[in-house]
């Protein structure tokens, strides 16, 4: 399935297509951008950070190449098991790899958050 929204389907109700192209590729790539030079120039990064951005920036950068050259991002995935647990339709390279990243990137704030405690302590 074809779709010019975000994340499970967010974003398919923007008709305007300014917001869209704002919204969906311009602010994502500036993101991305600074999220790059955070990586580059942060040299004190633990390992489970720069794995997160790392993931957060794969995927990010996947999805904007898909709107860049497609015009849209292809999801294709979906996930019903019987009506106990059932997704939305998405992008197995991009949706998981941008949360994955962002969940690591929390577990990483908390434990850095609690060893600099434990430190100061």
């Amino acid at each position: 399935m074809k779709t010019k929204s975000a994340f499970l389907g967010m974003g398919s109700d923007m008709g305007n297509p300014t917001l869209r192209l704002i919204f969906l590729l311009i602010l994502p790539t500036l993101v991305l951008g600074y999220v790059i030079y955070y990586i580059i120039k942060t040299k004190e990064l633990d390992r489970l950070s720069l794995i997160a951005f790392c993931c957060i920036s794969g995927g990010g950068i996947a999805n904007v190449f898909d709107r860049i050259a497609f015009g849209q991002v292809t999801d294709f995935f979906f996930i019903n098991l019987g009506g106990v647990f059932k997704t939305g339709i998405f992008n197995i390279a991009l949706d998981p790899s941008v949360t994955i990243g962002m969940v690591m990137l929390l577990f990483s704030g908390i434990f850095n958050s609690k060893k600099k405690e434990e430190i100061s302590a």
